[in-house]
């Protein structure tokens, strides 16, 4: 079997790759999230209805799996120098033109920027664990939370720019920012990779759950990610619904979500001490659908930003707990079928967003559209039973 060992760097050449990763993780939060915040604009200049704004989401995700793919070749081409560039520099690209005159220009910036940070998250997190070496997984976690702050940012700096007219100063200074980070990554070193020979391994490699499994965990990925998504992402159009002249409070909407997103990943290790981690995600799954219910009844912006951020803490400590089962069930093989089980997140935070908006359109009501991210939780409770039914959690 082959492995990959990585080479350390001196300290000072890790400080700055290290400073520059995490840099660039807080800036990815921003576009990432930015649809969110920026949709009722868009709503509002161009007329648009529920679906034809769904098709934000849908373009936005769909080319950051295709990002995946090219980053993927990128890396066993030429290591994760490349594609930190070129991802950055899409991402500058696409963030410079979001605020275009047309809604095709608004969309083909959506594709670049969404390329754009699918192309850098993978190397980030790869050359930030290789890094870090005995200290990778406190590492990778520290970048979610750099993620975190970007994401949490966003709405307010959005609500900002609008309410000064800044909204173009502001995305072309993100977009330089893109851009230098791209530059800066020319010049920083990496840590070497080499191949060992590691033949004598004392462990046998993990057998493959059944195909049903593999199915089932495909699944709770894609439902997962379209659910936060969808959630996250529809917030502030909701929120801008429930009253006549609440457009600064729903601009700032999505925050709410991603600030308990945020407070939840950062507790859920306390809570992971106390608890199974199929007891956590049973309860963070109830939660979550507890603060979606909240959201879809509530008559009042108040009330449904509370439900957003009772969403969000629900949602914090789902993904990060559903990746640790994958790579225990897997072994080995994760790393083979990463690519298939991640390109469902990828598809379900492209397709559930949209769904929601094209159910919003068909029933005039965002409030029934918003039940697809409910329906998404009970399911991923199925999904939960079955895999309980093998022993598997």
């Amino acid at each position: 079997m082959s492995s990959t060992v990585a080479v350390p760097v001196r300290a000072g050449n890790r400080t700055g790759l290290l400073t520059l990763l995490f840099a660039g993780f807080v800036l990815t939060g921003i576009p990432t999230v930015i649809i969110g915040p920026i949709l009722p604009l868009f709503i509002s200049r161009w007329s648009l209805n529920d679906s034809q704004a769904g098709l934000f989401f849908t373009v936005q995700f769909a080319a950051s799996l295709c990002g995946v793919w090219v980053t993927t070749w990128l890396t066993s081409w030429r290591g994760y120098r490349p594609g930190l560039v070129l991802g950055y520099v899409l991402t500058g690209i696409g963030l410079a033109f979001l605020n275009a005159p047309t809604h095709a220009v608004a969309l083909a910036a959506t594709a670049a920027f969404g390329l754009g940070y699918g192309i850098v998250v993978p190397p980030t997190n790869l050359s930030a664990a290789e890094t870090g070496g005995k200290r990778s997984a406190g590492l990778v976690s520290l970048l979610n939370f750099a993620w975190g702050i970007g994401a949490v940012a966003c709405s307010p700096l959005i609500m900002l720019a609008v309410h000064h007219q800044f909204l173009p100063g502001f995305l072309f200074t993100v977009a330089f920012c893109a851009v230098a980070l791209a530059a800066a990554f020319l010049f920083v070193l990496f840590p070497a990779d080499k191949h060992a020979d590691s033949t004598g391994s004392a462990s046998a490699p993990a057998a493959i759950p059944a195909l049903a499994i593999t199915v089932a965990v495909a699944a709770l990925f894609f439902i997962y990610v379209g659910t936060e998504t969808s959630i996250g992402g529809w917030s502030a159009a909701h929120v801008k619904r429930l009253a006549a002249h609440g457009a600064n409070l729903a601009t700032i909407a999505p925050m709410f979500f991603y600030a308990g997103l945020m407070t939840g990943r950062g507790l859920a290790p306390l809570v992971l001490r106390q608890f199974r981690e199929r007891q956590v995600v049973l309860a963070a799954l109830v939660l979550a659908m507890l603060g979606t219910i909240i959201v879809i009844t509530a008559a009042s912006q108040r009330i449904a930003i509370g439900g957003f951020v009772i969403a969000g803490l629900g949602c914090a400590s789902v993904y990060p707990i559903y990746i640790s089962w994958f790579s225990k069930w897997y072994g080995a093989a994760a790393r083979r079928l990463g690519g298939v089980v991640f390109s469902m997140a990828s598809l379900g935070g492209s397709a559930m967003p949209w769904l929601v908006g094209f159910t919003s359109m068909k029933a005039a009501s965002l409030r029934v559209g918003l039940l697809v991210p409910l329906i998404g939780c009970f399911v991923m409770l199925g999904g939960l039973a079955l895999l309980h039914r093998q022993r598997l959690v």
